[in-house]
């Protein structure tokens, strides 16, 4: 019989075959929603979201992500949602100073850049630090024990922040499988500059250990308000890799953050919880660390050497995927390229459920109506089970 979008999902998660190979994105930039929704939409946004905040706008913001998450996965039958938080009722940032068309400055004199490929408003130069400073590893102890010990939070779902995340839950949560983001745990450095902080990661790793902890206790914390929210998932977000290897050693991934992925996976499978891990680059050396500790792995960058065959082969039995289709291609390709990446990923992959169609990256700025639609097309025309030899 026919499956509702969420069975399709939890089929696919416990390797049983679906109706119909499940699809999703872990991320949609407000021009998908713009293209095919057909009006002006404040979702993932970039910098049209960030000045609507400064000018006070938050509850119009908010509206938009509410009505444009339901009618994007209606318009495009999509089974798996990506919900965010969203900010509280009083937030309104302080507008930065504009210095010139492109470039803001912050109240501490910090230049701001709008990126004229994302659009999105970014510090210049940017560090992906998590503490961008330098500290001591009696601060990052102390850090770590305040966070282990923060008195439970309220399991009262109804928190402005879940706004969003509430009404999807509402009006989709009986049908369609729903997932927030939690912070999964990258490479947890400190640093004033980029550079400093993977220097530090080498140099200081008891210290970065420790960030690694107080990370893992803040993602613990907000697991219980999320469970009660009714979601059915998580997307455990971190990158591990480059397009080239691991971002740093094998060694350290275990020595610093391997056993806070393994606890962050029980804590949420306690939960009810799915643990789908977004990971972009090259994770070769890790993969099967990765299959021990997620549901499923997404970002599967292609173009970093992650080929789904031997992914299939690698950890196949474990782990199941979600992409397939090249981002390059829903960005630069045609239509057809996009339907032979997704016959491709289906035929290869597609056995045995354990497979959901996305993009290797997400949908961005950039990704045309036509290749959205041939995605769409491809999954109806190949992903019904019994899969057809492709």
């Amino acid at each position: 019989g026919k499956m509702t979008p969420k069975e399709r999902v939890i089929a696919a998660l416990k390797h049983r075959e679906p109706d119909l190979l499940p699809w999703g994105e872990h991320s949609i930039d407000y021009n998908i929603y713009e293209m095919v929704l057909g009006r002006e939409s404040f979702l993932h946004a970039k910098f049209k979201e960030v000045r609507a905040y400064w000018e006070g706008r938050r509850d119009e913001v908010v509206a938009s992500y509410k009505r444009d998450y339901v009618d994007l996965a209606e318009a495009l039958d999509m089974d798996l949602l990506t919900v965010t938080q969203v900010p509280g009722k009083d937030y309104h940032p302080v507008p930065m100073k504009q210095i010139s068309e492109d470039t803001y400055e912050d109240e501490n004199g910090h230049p701001w850049k709008v990126s004229n490929v994302t659009g999105d408003l970014m510090k210049v130069p940017l560090n992906t630090a998590f503490i961008q400073r330098d500290m001591s590893y009696e601060e990052a102890a102390e850090m770590a024990e305040q966070a282990r010990n923060a008195p439970a939070l309220p399991a009262d779902p109804f928190i402005p922040e879940y706004e969003v995340i509430n009404h999807v839950v509402e009006k989709l949560g009986k049908t369609h499988f729903i997932i927030a983001p939690i912070n999964g745990i990258e490479w947890p450095r400190f640093g004033a500059t980029e550079e400093d902080s993977w220097i530090n990661l080498m140099l200081e790793p008891e210290t970065c250990e420790k960030l690694a902890e107080h990370m893992y206790w803040n993602t613990v914390h907000e697991l219980d308000r999320l469970a009660a929210t009714g979601i059915d998932g998580v997307l455990s977000v971190g990158d591990l890799g480059n397009t080239t290897n691991l971002a740093a050693s094998p060694d350290l991934y275990r020595d610093i953050t391997l056993k806070y992925h393994r606890d962050i996976y029980r804590a949420c499978r306690e939960r009810g919880l799915y643990v789908l891990r977004h990971c972009c680059g090259h994770v070769w050396p890790i993969i099967q660390d990765l299959a021990d500790n997620n549901d499923a792995y997404e970002g599967i960058q292609e173009y970093a050497g992650m080929d789904i065959c031997r992914l299939k082969e690698a950890v196949g039995d474990r782990l199941y995927f979600w992409g397939g289709v090249l981002h390059e291609h829903i960005h630069g390709g045609t239509p057809e390229q996009v339907r032979e990446d997704a016959r491709r990923a289906i035929a290869v992959a597609g056995k045995g459920g354990r497979l959901i169609l996305g993009s290797s990256h997400s949908l961005t700025v950039g990704a045309t109506y036509e290749n959205i639609m041939a995605m769409k097309k491809a999954r109806e025309d190949f992903g019904v089970y019994p899969l057809k030899e492709l």
